[in-house]
């Protein structure tokens, strides 16, 4: 469709499960704002069903990787760049940016390739805005917010937690792994894989990837309105500590909540190797029983079941192989995928038996648990959000991610935001506003103090 020369035009690279309530909000504002957006995709169908019928959108579909000619075109037309694709394909836009002197927003960590951007995107005279969606975003955002108005009251942090997880609602947890997925698949199968680090009276610990999981289904932490959750620390917790001024904090960690059933049936996949990035072996002509059996070297005149519980030290009635046999791991169904490794079986497995109904609803819990000393008085603060989806398409988990986005696209294109060079949303120019407007959406924080 034709565009008036004065409409400001959006670019957004991602149609998928985070995206639902990012381009609502876009295509909301821009009869107001004169906004006209592009959404690209790998799949026309995704990015068509997500615009609907706007007047304000256009839909295409084509590789990043290889379509150069299209990335290009639509990249020197753009006002600002969104990227929603998955991590590896960001350096590609990224670059292209650069050339072109874009502003570009992500809700993805900001990974060494893009640091060494760094000098360039500052020399282009554009704002890369990155970590602005749940967790990396409002996790950022909610954090500054209250450690420095604890600094500005003259508090000490003395330990200083953040939580997060994209759980299920209690009403739609029908399944023995307490979970269902909210996001992006990839991201689920290989988390905790660079294991983890963390600080902790004082000293710095880490974590093996083998032990991740088996640690986590002994740790909770209790989050009000919820309850008892199990938590493992994320890979990344140290970068934080000068990121967000708490170098001298001696306690201090970013993890991801999950239920106690999840964790423990996760120790299990990774103890079987079934999280392993190779060998590729074929699936064709074969079950998931053949295959499990093979993979895990046991004869086929033996019991599946018996030797797969006498392995993993449980009974063979446990849940941990109640969660197995969920996942279709003992099924006499051929599988017939080609060629795979035994993460990408075990995806493809989550993504069909873990998956949201229509009417599922998800959970996203948010929390910041905070010790400080002021005057000698030691305040324990936990500042908390819990939030419920509508249904498959309208999660909490696409609501928290895309709206930071949005709200973020907003301000930067009508001036508010006036930062250049590559960022996450830690300054107050940023988190001020932004947490403003999401509490008219429902994301809002409340606090308990001890």
């Amino acid at each position: 469709m034709p565009v008036a020369s004065t409409t400001k035009q959006i670019l957004l690279f991602g149609a998928g499960k985070s995206s639902t309530y990012l381009i609502e909000y876009l295509l909301n504002h821009a009869p107001k704002e004169k906004w006209h957006l592009t959404v690209v995709d790998y799949d026309i169908m995704a990015a068509r069903e997500k615009i609907g019928r706007s007047f304000y959108a256009t839909a295409d579909a084509f590789d990043v990787k290889v379509a150069t000619d299209a990335l290009e075109m639509y990249l020197s037309k753009a006002d600002l760049v969104i990227s929603l694709l998955p991590p590896a394909l960001h350096q590609i836009i990224a670059e292209q940016c650069v050339r072109f002197k874009k502003n570009l927003l992500t809700a993805s960590y900001v990974d060494p390739q893009v640091k060494q951007l760094a000098p360039a995107i500052e020399r282009a005279g554009v704002l890369f805005l990155y970590e602005m969606g749940l967790d990396p975003g409002i996790d950022h955002m909610t954090a500054m917010k209250l450690i420095h108005s604890i600094q500005r009251k003259g508090g000490d942090i003395l330990q200083f937690c953040s939580y997060c997880g994209g759980l299920v609602s209690p009403a739609s947890d029908d399944n023995p792994w307490s979970y269902k997925i909210s996001w992006n698949p990839g991201n689920i199968v290989r988390a905790g894989k660079e294991g983890a680090a963390f600080k902790e009276n004082g000293q710095v610990r880490e974590m093996a990837y083998e032990e991740l999981f088996d640690w986590c289904s002994r740790h909770e932490v209790y989050v009000p309105g919820v309850g008892k959750l199990a938590f493992y620390p994320n890979r990344d917790s140290l970068r934080y500590l000068t990121l967000y001024g708490l170098q001298d904090t001696p306690d201090f960690k970013r993890a991801t909540l999950r239920h106690p059933a999840f964790c423990e049936g996760w120790h299990a996949l990774v103890k079987l190797g079934l999280t392993a990035e190779s060998p590729f072996t074929s699936t064709d002509g074969i079950t998931y029983r053949q295959w499990l059996s093979r993979y895990l070297g046991i004869p086929s005149d033996a019991s599946l079941e018996e030797k797969l519980a006498e392995r993993l030290g449980v009974r063979p009635h446990s849940r941990v192989m109640r969660q197995l046999r969920y996942l279709g791991w003992f099924d006499d169904i051929p599988i017939n995928k080609g060629h795979l490794t035994p993460v990408q079986l075990l995806q493809a497995m989550l993504e069909e038996k873990l998956a949201l109904k229509q009417t599922d609803k998800d959970l996203v819990v948010m929390m910041h648990d905070v010790i400080f000393e002021r005057k000698h008085l030691k305040t324990r603060i936990k500042s908390f959000m819990v939030l419920e989806g509508e249904d498959a398409m309208h999660t909490a988990m696409a609501k928290t991610v895309g709206l930071p986005l949005g709200i973020a696209t907003r301000l930067i294109l009508n001036g508010k935001i006036n930062l250049k060079g590559l960022h996450i949303p830690i300054l107050p120019e940023i988190y001020q506003p932004v947490l403003k407007e999401l509490e008219e959406y429902g994301i809002r924080f409340e606090e308990t103090y001890d």
